[in-house]
């Protein structure tokens, strides 16, 4: 079963003049340079200047030597005794629904992928992991926080905790996408001995952050025995909550030469039943039922939906709990078949590319940038349960959570309890 303790938070002193709107950042991943240099503008405390070092001989020393002044400064402080913290987002979802989703921040205890403890959904990519690996060491800290889902179908750990959400925030922010963080510290030692004990028995599943899960037992096994180098920052959220929702991850591919272009109109024309739709329909509407997929190229520029004529196509090139799984299927009969992707190519974005959303996914093939697009629906919750409960892993990007995770709101010190 998965440890799960409170900590003494490393955060940002909000008695100085600034807040936490100009001192926070979205993951480092979906950080451009621009969006990089803008953030550092607005503060030159903003988090991205030790989460994404840059510049320098050694931009991982210099994020460390950052991050040491900050401490010394006052500008982050540590709290005096552990607690949890009760986490809000409130939030409007890209299919323009607003919802609210509730998370608790806590430390987990870093262990192997096992069941009853800890499981992947996704594989991941080899470059984030020895980049996040480098910064571990340097500062000695978790920066951002993981994003992990728990089951708890009666709501008891975020029941322990809610009460303390009554008063007035401990951190507040509304990030770009217009997402509001609410952050409620839990001192109270009875909640959170009963969010614990909500928490004692349950799997936690990984839904965004397995570079950062993965480079922590690294980290923890190079430092050696136990202490807090042994744990990492989580931010928790019931499998069951009503503001959990999953988008879709389109899938973008360049080099269509004409050899290629052939193999694959023969593959689509075999396996897929195709209709000519407009532009605005090429995501396919979330549902049941056989893979249905949007497509256009850069060459013809006209969209169509893909619906798969047999569901069990695929059967004997995936496993049984991924036969169903929409990009899976993808991979599998397109990817891997006529475009000839390996793993190796897929990992390391060798001709293939991603797109959040439907607008930009369009935006970058009728620019030429890539050669065509795939749009896909979005994985339901349920679904990405069973396949890690299988012990299987997804695709890359098959999964979409949003909102994200902020950077900056709490960080946890690895070096000392």
């Amino acid at each position: 079963m998965a440890d799960v303790l409170p900590f003494r938070a490393l955060r940002y002193d909000l008695g100085r003049d600034e807040s936490l709107d100009e001192l926070t950042a979205p993951p480092y991943d979906v950080i451009d340079p621009e969006q990089r240099a803008a953030l550092v503008e607005r503060s030159p405390h903003n988090v991205v200047a030790i989460d994404l070092p840059a510049g320098g001989a050694d931009p991982y020393a210099e994020a460390a030597r950052t991050f040491g002044a900050w401490q010394d400064e006052g500008i982050l402080v540590r709290d005096e005794s552990p607690g949890l913290w009760a986490h809000t987002q409130e939030y409007t979802g890209p299919d323009g629904q607003r919802r609210k989703r509730h998370g608790i921040f806590a430390r987990v205890r870093v262990e192997a992928y096992g069941p009853g403890r800890i499981r992947p959904h996704e594989r991941t990519h080899p470059g984030p992991k020895e980049d996040r690996l480098k910064l571990t060491r340097a500062t000695r800290a978790n920066l951002s926080p993981i994003f992990a889902l728990y089951d708890d179908p009666a709501g008891s750990a975020w029941r322990a905790v809610e009460p303390a959400t009554a008063g007035a925030p401990d951190g507040e922010t509304t990030d770009p996408d217009g997402t509001r963080h609410l952050l409620h510290r839990v001192a109270d030692p009875e909640a959170i001995s009963a969010a614990r004990d909500a928490l004692e028995g349950t799997e936690l599943l990984i839904a965004d952050g397995h570079h950062r899960y993965e480079t922590a037992r690294v980290y923890a096994d190079e430092i050696g025995g136990d202490g807090p180098h042994r744990y990492l920052l989580m931010c928790l959220v019931a499998l069951q909550d009503p503001g959990l929702t999953i988008f879709p991850t389109h899938r973008l591919v360049r080099g269509l030469e004409p050899a290629r272009q052939e193999a694959l109109a023969t593959t689509l024309r075999a396996h897929f039943e195709i209709a000519e739709i407009e532009p605005a329909a090429l995501r396919p509407p979330d549902g049941d039922g056989p893979l249905q997929l949007g497509y256009i190229d850069a060459h013809f520029k006209r969209a169509f939906r893909l619906t798969l004529k047999d569901p069990a196509a695929a059967d004997h090139l995936l496993a049984p709990a991924l036969r169903r799984l929409d990009t899976a299927l993808l991979e599998a009969l397109i990817l891997k078949g006529p475009l000839g992707l390996t793993d190796d190519a897929i990992a390391h974005l060798d001709g293939l590319g991603y797109s959040r959303t439907d607008a930009e996914a369009l935006e970058r093939v009728e620019s030429g940038e890539y050669d065509a697009a795939f749009f896909l629906r979005s994985s339901p919750v349920a679904q990405v349960r069973e396949i890690a409960a299988a012990g299987e892993t997804m695709p890359p990007k098959s999964t979409f959570f949003f909102p994200k995770l902020l950077t900056g709101l709490l960080i946890n010190p690895l070096d000392s309890d």
